[in-house]
């Protein structure tokens, strides 16, 4: 029977054997003058070269050779020219074992090593039991031992030794952390726990039912995930019970429990059992919580938008009437102005020729026209019987809470729960009103002292949402409306990490120096383009009386450029995707990045994982993958999805796909890789997926959702996340810079005008990102000035005034400790960015944030009227984010594109597939482009790098995304490149 194994062998290799790459060879095994006179002392060439090679085996990984071990050719190579031998002498090194020996032992007493002893092996299991505590990755127990061990200067023992100890000590970790969570559970509770998992008379589980909830937004549903709640609450577990072991031993049991089936978990014992259903049932009271208040936001916003729809479609119906009305009225002030220039009597000559009553209806219906389209906030009210199918289960089930005391909104609240729970229709003859906004209080208290109750009801829903949108108030159990405090680096440490300038922000830490550089800056911008405007010298850019015209760019690629791109992909070979991906895959290693939920091991099944991975990309989804695969069962696939596939690997199997990309030589014609832009793509949503997408008249009438994509100038996707279609992208533009995982170096941003607001412009400043975005409206856009503006009259007229540095100064600290805990990764900008927007008054730090903004607004804007080159890179790197969109379209075919999931998590995934596969085609079509180039120029074509800048590697004429797809050679990577189609190239020339 095989030993159990905790890495694996990439990972083992990783640790225990020396570097393939001639980079880290050459910088780990130059030897230097003593190690020469060591090896110089061995007669034979055989002996100095394997002298040479434990030496440095030795010091790095820090083990020894092993008898008959296969030496890198690079390492043999670099030695053997060092030492003055050949490389192959190596074969007749230790034909006696004894040699072997003899070098080892002086070699380790020559660097000062000692063997492993079994004394070691407690010391190991003492580290290895710390660091277990926090993780379940094998390979992060094992390289503890391994750098504890190079730092006491003892030679590695065996791999499968410390793989043993490995084990032990994970194994030890998790049944600690499991008897720490399920200490002090009651009988009640574990026979309460033991229940979720039983079958009832229809063969389901409480579990399943609990984790299946609806989505859709409605009142229905509403009551269905608090009845879900409230089952869970009843069993009694506290949230705080996850404190007790640490934070990501806890993650590894909580995402195994929500991936584990109801049998799965019948077949545990006990202990573990337990612990996964208490973390289970921690993560669904939070899961539930949150989904009934978007529900919740959902809703009211659903109110609105059908209000407007109802407002807008009774305004049509009245154009006529309108008409008729205004024909009536002019018709009315003709006989004024004709009876005051004549002098008869205005009033008879209304009485005989308009009617006094007609006159008056005419008036009433002027005024009930001109009163609803005020607001639409009657049209609101109007739809009072929807909000009150939802609203007393949302206000009974949650406890609201807010920092202010004696908040008239939570006194609201708790009025209309009262008046629900005894099943009155009726208000108490006082109630909270100072909460209410004054365009909601003219409705509520249409006269003094009345109160209409339905506008109150519906006024208290609305109100809550907007602070809970704000996180002014927030809900006990809740992590997603929590208080905005709570989402920020707590203020001592970031008081002790400012002190040791360890913030990681592009600004310095006191205000007077950031003040004086932008002051300094702005001046000097601003009388630089003064003197380029007044002289009319900026590049297509005029300013005349105040008015700013600024010509557009048009560059398209040239006729040789276009037939390059032709002549390229005709002889770029053709390919399935299935093996596309397999090649990537063997280039990148991103398969790898896929690792199991539990042990951190990547997935044993690439075929069943890679099916996975196509059926999100394609949107084909699992059965139908598995009804279009050869050898796929559904169950091999949705067993690896479970387990596998993740937010978090989709990300870092992304990263590997960008790497490797990002390091071709060919990538470089491109771009330099330091800049990026975003755009959302919109996908239509049906079926299931219908009820829980949303509409923007932007994109039409149909629901859907956004995929917002950070694509580097080099055409590679390295971030995506779904968002609702009606949502703004501004908020979203900074989270794809600082959550992405490769190596990427983003320097400079761009987005189209969607993104361009003043708060992304002062947080992307903060945290060293240069913001360079295409507004459609710059000539709307006004400018900010730190200084009086006598000194520049040309700019004048397109300055709004003066920046509040008060504003600034007096929450520096604060704005500071914002941009500190995005970069920190305590909470996202998008977050942030929507709870500061969402607060009812304008919060200090969001109005500091938007007076920096606005600043590095007015220096972009500068750079962009005197700087041509600025404008055409913004354009270029929002154009291949455009072309990249054509590629995700094609790839993302079936049922056209139309998403059809109910839950957000298999939309996310959708979005996560198709970003992965489209990088993946961007990779392959980067290396055979390069083949097809090297081709060319082999035989004395000229290819010049500024026209291959125009070929863009996202065609897919030559890539077969549809068919059925082939996995039986998935395990036997190409060793080879195929061949180029140089028929077609011959044909074309």
């Amino acid at each position: 029977m095989p030993t159990k194994t905790i890495l694996s062998p990439a990972q083992r290799a990783a640790i225990f054997d020396p570097p393939l790459d001639r980079a880290t060879i050459e910088r780990l095994y130059t030897l230097g003058p003593d190690d020469l006179v060591q090896v110089a002392r061995r007669r034979r060439g055989a002996n100095r070269i394997g002298y040479a090679v434990q030496l440095c085996y030795l010091r790095h990984p820090g083990r020894g050779l092993l008898m008959g071990e296969n030496v890198p050719d690079t390492m043999l190579a670099l030695l053997a020219d060092q030492i003055g031998c050949e490389a192959n002498d190596f074969t007749g090194y230790a034909m006696r074992l004894t040699t072997l020996r003899e070098h080892r032992a002086e070699i380790e007493a020559l660097l000062g090593l000692r063997a492993f002893a079994r004394v070691e092996v407690r010391a190991m299991l003492a580290l290895g039991s710390e660091i277990a505590a926090s993780t379940d990755r094998g390979e992060a127990i094992v390289t503890g031992m391994v750098d504890r061990l190079r730092t006491d200067r003892i030679v590695l023992p065996a791999a499968s030794t410390l793989e043993r100890l490995a084990l032990i000590v994970r194994t030890r970790a998790r049944k600690a952390a499991h008897a720490n969570l399920i200490r002090d559970c009651s009988a009640e509770q574990e026979a309460a726990l033991d229940h979720l998992i039983g079958s009832d008379d229809r063969g389901r589980t409480r579990l399943g039912w609990i984790r299946e909830w609806p989505e859709a937004p409605s009142a229905a549903n509403l009551k269905g995930i608090v009845e879900r709640l409230d089952m869970v609450r009843d069993i009694g577990i506290v949230a705080d019970r996850a404190r007790r072991i640490h934070a990501a031993r806890y993650a590894v049991i909580a995402r195994t429990a929500g991936i584990a089936t109801a049998q799965h978990l019948r077949r545990l014992e006990r202990p573990r059992r337990l612990a996964m259903l208490i973390a289970s049932m921690i993560e669904m009271e939070a899961a539930l919580t949150d989904a009934a208040l978007v529900m919740v936001e959902k809703m009211v916003g659903g109110l609105f938008r059908r209000a407007d729809r109802t407002r807008s479609d009774r305004l049509l119906g009245q154009a006529r009437m309108l008409k008729d009305t205004a024909r009536f009225h002019a018709r009315l002030g003709r006989l004024l102005v004709d009876a005051r220039a004549s002098g008869r009597d205005v009033f008879r000559t209304i009485d005989a020729q308009v009617g006094w009553d007609k006159l008056e209806r005419s008036i009433r219906f002027a005024e009930d026209l001109t009163r609803a389209a005020d607001d639409g906030l009657e049209e609101v009210v109007e739809r009072y019987p929807a909000v009150r199918r939802f609203s007393p289960t949302f206000l009974a089930a949650f406890t609201f809470r807010t920092a202010r005391s004696g908040d008239p909104l939570l006194g609201a609240i708790e009025v209309l729960r009262t008046m629900y729970r005894d099943g009155r229709s009726v208000l108490p003859k006082r109630v909270p009103t100072s909460f209410i906004k004054p365009r909601w209080r003219k409705v509520v208290q249409p006269t003094e002292g009345a109160i209409d109750r339905r506008a109150y009801e519906i006024a208290v829903i609305v109100h809550l949402r907007e602070r809970l949108g704000s996180g002014s108030i927030w809900v006990d159990g809740s992590r997603a409306y929590r208080t905005l405090d709570d989402y920020q680096l707590p203020v001592p440490a970031f008081e002790a990490m400012r002190a040791s300038g360890d913030l990681r922000l592009a600004v310095p830490t006191d205000f007077p120096e950031w003040y004086e550089e932008h002051r300094t800056l702005l001046a000097r911008r601003m009388t630089e383009v003064e003197r380029g405007a007044a002289a009319g010298e900026l590049v297509d850019v005029t300013i005349e009386r105040g008015q700013l015209l600024i010509s557009p760019i048009r560059r398209s690629p040239s006729d040789d450029a276009e037939a390059l791109k032709a002549r390229l992909y005709a002889m770029l070979p053709r390919v399935r995707i299935t093996d596309l991906l397999v090649e990537v895959a063997a280039w990148s290693g991103f398969t790898d990045r896929f690792v199991h939920a539990r042990s951190g091991a990547p997935a044993s099944d690439p075929s069943a994982l890679m099916g996975a991975i196509l059926a999100d990309a394609t949107n084909l989804g699992l059965g139908r993958m598995a009804e279009s695969s050869r050898g796929l069962t559904l169950a091999r696939l949705r067993w690896t999805a479970e387990w596998h596939v993740r937010d978090e690997t989709y990300l870092s199997a992304l990263a590997a796909i960008v790497d490797c990309h990002t390091a071709h030589p060919l990538a470089a014609v491109w771009g330099p890789g330091d800049t990026s832009s975003s755009d959302g793509q919109f996908f239509r949503a049906g079926g299931q997926g219908e009820a829980r997408a949303d509409r923007n008249a932007r994109y039409g009438t149909e629901p859907g959702v956004l995929f917002y994509t950070h694509v580097t100038d080099r055409f590679t996707p390295f971030h995506t996340k779904v968002i609702a279609a009606n949502a703004g992208e501004a908020a979203h533009v900074l989270d794809g810079l600082l959550d992405h995982e490769s190596e990427l170096v983003i320097r400079e941003h761009a987005t189209d005008t969607a993104g361009a607001v003043d708060h992304v412009f002062g947080l992307c400043h903060l945290l060293g990102f240069r913001f360079a975005p295409r507004i459609r409206d710059l000539n709307e856009r006004r400018l900010y000035g730190l200084l009086p503006l006598d000194s520049w009259p040309t700019l004048r007229p397109l300055v709004a005034g003066p920046v509040n540095v008060r504003a600034i100064e007096e929450n520096w600290d604060e704005t500071l400790r914002l941009a500190a805990s995005i970069r920190a990764g305590t909470v996202s900008a998008s977050v942030m960015l929507r709870k500061l927007a969402g607060f009812p008054r304008q919060n200090p730090v969001a109005r500091s944030l938007r007076e920096i903004g606005r600043v590095e607004r007015t220096l972009f804007m500068l750079n962009w009227f005197d700087d041509p080159e600025q404008r055409r890179r913004t354009g270029s790197i929002l154009n291949k984010g455009e072309a990249r969109n054509a590629l995700a379209r094609a790839i993302f075919f079936n049922r056209l594109g139309e998403l059809r999931d109910r839950t957000f998590e298999n939309q996310r995934h959708r979005a996560s597939g198709l970003t992965l596969v489209t990088a993946a085609v961007t990779l392959w079509n980067t290396v055979y482009l390069d083949r097809a180039v090297r081709h060319l120029r082999g035989n004395g074509i000229d290819v010049p790098d500024q026209m291959l800048a125009h070929v863009a590697p996202l065609g897919w004429e030559h890539v077969g995304l549809t068919g059925d797809y082939l996995w039986g050679e998935i395990d036997k990577p190409r060793e080879r490149f195929r061949p180029l189609r140089l028929h077609q190239q011959s044909q074309n020339a």
